[in-house]
């Protein structure tokens, strides 16, 4: 269904992934603190400098570093970019938030996150910015912190505006749900959360709405998908969720008690993957309604709604854990894991109308542009969130697409 057409190395583990929302960029969150963003070739440069398109069919396009900083002391646990795309939000286990110019990578403000009761960091698991107005952060203590962003932040110690904690364990994923139709702003003020077992619900101005039962599996991401079929209570809305044994779970909107279908998406006798991340193929591709999902194993399996069940699947890497997974702007696949980031497109079907699978890899230059530290030595930094096991590999895809890269050192 989908291959690779380019491997992009990274100077460590990745922790956290982005993908800006109107341009192809890729942002990613490092180990050792590093923040660096690339930019991708679009289909028009393509067919203005060979005639043809260049990521998408021949990946004869260049992808550039747009700039790599040190952007936080210890590991850049999660990333995320501002609605229009202007800022990109990352999170680190320094304990601070750093919102910077997507464009230039300066740092603009700064957050502290709020400490545990203990007087140690809580370091932060997710971070949204939900509107132009409020930035969503989730922490290993299962805090949920909402921040103003209309306020000038002078100081960095500065509170957030609200605090709940819609579970008991850290909080693991956030998916904003769809602004109802009655809204002015058009943007969501209701979000669902998941952390250890439980599924929450939590309401911008009424706080924590509801919080499921035990589902007796660590939930570990989740998705919204909507347009689908709606029939006697189905609305043809739903939240799917990931679970650490490898099953899919469909949540009804608006129907929060209990998952209403599951689909095995890596079982076996000895219990499945951890489904890590997860993302909706876009409806422009015309694969229909379709969830690709990252899995511990580094698999990314697609699993087609309606018929729930796995149609497809990409390697991303035979050892590490698939981390992060998006579609850019021009609909093309970005997944992450251990110190690889790979970018895939539609597979060109073989005479025998299989899909074709094939890798490729070239290595970037870095550009050690650091912010935050004269010391440009890189200690290894554990990547191990709790509950989760990560390994150490490297990457043993082929060489078949080649693209070429901009400003090689």
């Amino acid at each position: 269904m989908f291959e690779s057409i380019c491997s992009l190395p990274l100077s460590s583990d990745l922790f956290s992934q982005a993908i800006h929302p109107r341009e192809p960029v890729v942002a990613v969150g490092l180990a050792a603190g590093h923040v660096q963003t690339f930019r991708l070739p679009s289909e028009e440069e393509g067919e203005d400098d060979a005639g043809s398109c260049c990521s998408s069919h021949n990946g004869r396009g260049h992808i550039d570093t747009m700039w790599k900083t040190r952007r936080h002391k210890g590991s850049c646990r999660c990333l995320g970019y501002g609605v229009d795309g202007e800022t990109l939000y990352s999170a680190g286990t320094d304990g601070l938030v750093k919102a910077a110019n997507s464009e230039t990578g300066k740092v603009t403000n700064k957050i502290a996150i709020p400490l545990e009761k203990n007087g140690s960091i809580d370091a932060p698991t997710v971070i949204h910015a939900l509107s132009p107005q409020t930035l969503l952060l989730a922490t290993d203590s299962s805090a949920l912190h909402l921040y103003d962003l209309r306020i000038p932040y002078s100081k960095v110690s500065v509170k957030p505006e609200q605090s709940h904690h819609p579970h008991d364990d850290y909080i693991a994923s956030l998916t904003p749900l769809p602004a109802s139709d009655t809204s002015t702003s058009g943007f969501s003020k209701q979000w669902v959360t998941t952390g250890g077992t439980t599924l929450a619900v939590t309401d911008l101005r009424r706080g924590v709405l509801m919080r499921s039962e035990d589902q007796e599996e660590e939930l570990i991401s989740s998705t919204y998908i909507g347009g689908l079929p709606s029939s006697g209570t189905s609305r043809g809305e739903k939240v799917a969720v990931g679970g650490a044994g490898g099953v899919l779970t469909l949540w009804e909107k608006g129907a929060w008690d209990d998952q209403d279908e599951r689909i095995y998406v890596s079982r076996d006798a000895e219990g499945g993957e951890s489904i890590e991340t997860m993302a909706v193929v876009p409806d422009e591709l015309g694969h229909g309604k379709m969830i690709a999902a990252g899995l511990g194993n580094g698999l990314v399996k697609f699993v087609r709604i309606g018929a729930n069940k796995v149609v497809s699947e990409a390697i991303h890497d035979e050892t590490e854990g698939v981390v992060g997974l998006g579609f850019d702007v021009e609909g093309r696949m970005v997944s992450g894991g251990g110190q690889i980031v790979k970018v895939w497109h539609e597979a060109m079907e073989t005479e025998a109308g299989d899909d074709e699978m094939a890798g490729g890899k070239h290595f970037l230059g870095d550009s050690e542009d650091s912010d935050d530290s004269d010391d440009d030595k890189q200690e290894r930094q554990s990547v191990d969130r709790k509950k989760r096991k990560k390994t150490k590999g490297k990457d043993r895809s082929g060489g078949q697409h080649v693209m070429g890269f901009a400003d090689m050192d």
